[in-house]
């Protein structure tokens, strides 16, 4: 922990230390494709990567690779996307999706809407990034730490860097928390097959043998996670990936609109690392097997303490605690940003300063991760309550933001009011325990409905009277545009 906060700090040396909010938030749109890809792949291992996909491994096998499928078709949307919004963006001086939205409709008071809307969805994240870390590090140091200190220290470690550093701080950290978990999870993918079984043939051989439901869907105990479902949440998950605020933050951050294609290439391969987690979750089923509810989230690191010896289980938990750090990380910032850029705007005395929205913003992270911090202690199953319609939430925002971004004609008010219905529908769906819906991923009908009110309501009003010409307004895709 004090090498990350080191490595975090270090990054304010030079253009880290000042400049104002595009400095902090998006590290002056200067990194180059290899911290814009360790960046983006840290966003894909977060602590669900050592506790949840194992733990899907576990409980149901095959519906996870869900996980692997829509990052993977996320990566070739976003080859298109990423350098549309870098290049919007770009040209307009925005920081965030909420600019973006405020700028496409010309109205500020709508990306103070949107801001406070996807902290709604994003809190929780910040929430489940404490409570893994937390776990981790309870975990692998045998009971030693406890929980709630385990929450504070990545709570106080996060903000630390991340106030003053800013994204160039997680990209750093990105870069030490990578390193650690390839050769940790390369390690385990040949220690625990081998340690518990001679080898990957007898493993697979038990597996197909003696566990064959886990090996197709809709996977083991009859769960609702069939075909359908795994079809239809990785379309929505791919589309959701592009626009999701963390993801566009390192489009912001790119040098340049080729930096991001590269980078779009490169980052499916760093999912294979997501097989790893989960078999050796379906290992764990042999090894320690009738782990139940929130157990079987320990599967992979109930193997690791049962077998390795005390200083590679803290490499494997060092590993997995950045894995939550630099996530937490991305959210806050990006909060932070939003709040900055979009909300503190309007007031008066603060808009055209860009150096006030940046101490606001920095105020916004602590107060966002220790409003977190709070309720993981006070209330913890009430954001991971909410983290059930994060992302299908979040999803809500793709015809406002992407729609609008290459259809003039599209209205506010029929984005709004797509908007209202999907989300609407899909809180409505999700809290009445209808998710999956007919074996569907409820967030994929909510945004057909969102599609749906979008389109009728903007075809019967009147378009919106915008004298901007349409490259004020719309986005392209900068093919060979120069950097």
């Amino acid at each position: 922990m004090v090498a990350t906060v080191a490595l975090g700090l270090l990054a304010v040396r030079g253009k880290g230390s000042g400049g104002g909010l595009a400095e902090w938030s998006v590290g002056g749109r200067s990194l180059g494709a290899v911290f814009v890809w360790v960046l983006m792949a840290g966003e894909g291992y977060t602590s669900f990567s050592y506790l949840g996909a194992a733990g899907w491994g576990y409980n149901y096998g095959a519906p996870v690779l869900y996980v692997v499928a829509y990052m993977s078709c996320g990566y070739a949307i976003g080859y298109v996307v990423g350098p549309m919004l870098w290049s919007y963006a770009r040209q307009h001086g925005l920081v965030s999706i909420t600019d973006m939205v405020a700028h496409r409709f010309g109205r500020p008071w709508l990306g103070a809407a949107v801001a406070i809307l996807v902290t709604v969805f994003l809190l929780p994240y910040i929430q489940l990034q404490i409570t893994g870390m937390g776990v981790v590090v309870s975990t692998i140091s045998y009971g030693a730490v406890s929980l709630n200190w385990a929450y504070f220290i990545g709570f106080a470690v996060t903000t630390l860097f991340v106030v003053v550093s800013g994204l160039r701080g997680s990209a750093w950290v990105s870069v030490m928390k990578d390193l650690l978990v390839i050769v940790t999870l390369a390690f385990l993918a040949f220690y625990v097959p081998l340690h518990y079984f001679d080898g990957y043939g007898p493993f697979l051989g038990r597996l197909v043998e003696e566990k064959s439901e886990w090996l197709t869907l809709p996977g083991n105990g009859g769960s609702p996670y069939g075909g359908g479902w795994f079809a239809t949440t990785t379309f929505l998950n791919a589309l959701t990936v592009v626009i999701f605020p963390t993801t566009v933050a390192g489009y912001l951050g790119a040098r340049s609109a080729d930096a991001l294609r590269r980078n779009a290439m490169w980052l499916p391969a760093y999912n294979v690392l997501l097989f790893v987690p989960m078999l050796l979750g379906m290992a764990a089923l042999f090894v320690v097997p009738g782990l139940t509810g929130a157990d079987s989230n320990l599967a992979l690191f109930k193997l690791v303490v049962d077998s390795l010896p005390a200083w590679i289980v803290g490499i494997v938990g060092v590993a997995a605690a950045l894995s939550s750090i630099v996530p937490m990380a991305v959210f806050m910032l990006v909060i932070g940003t939003m709040w900055g850029s979009s909300v503190m705007s309007l007031v008066p005395r603060w808009r055209g300063s860009s150096r006030a929205q940046k101490a606001g913003a920095q105020v916004v992270v602590v107060v966002a991760g220790s409003l977190a911090l709070v309720l993981t202690y006070a209330a913890p199953n009430t954001l991971v309550r909410l983290s059930l319609i994060s992302y299908e939430g979040m999803a809500q925002l793709v015809p406002m933001l992407l729609v609008g971004l290459v259809w003039r004609r599209l209205s506010l008010v029929g984005a709004l009011s797509g908007l209202v219905v999907g989300v609407g529908v899909v809180c409505g769906l999700v809290f009445s325990g209808h998710d999956p819906v007919f074996g569907v991923n409820a967030g994929i009908v909510a945004l057909a409905v969102n599609l749906v009110v979008t389109l009728v309501v903007t075809y019967a009003f009147p378009a919106d009277r915008d004298e901007r010409a349409d490259e004020d307004v719309l986005a392209r895709d900068p093919v060979g545009a120069a950097a």
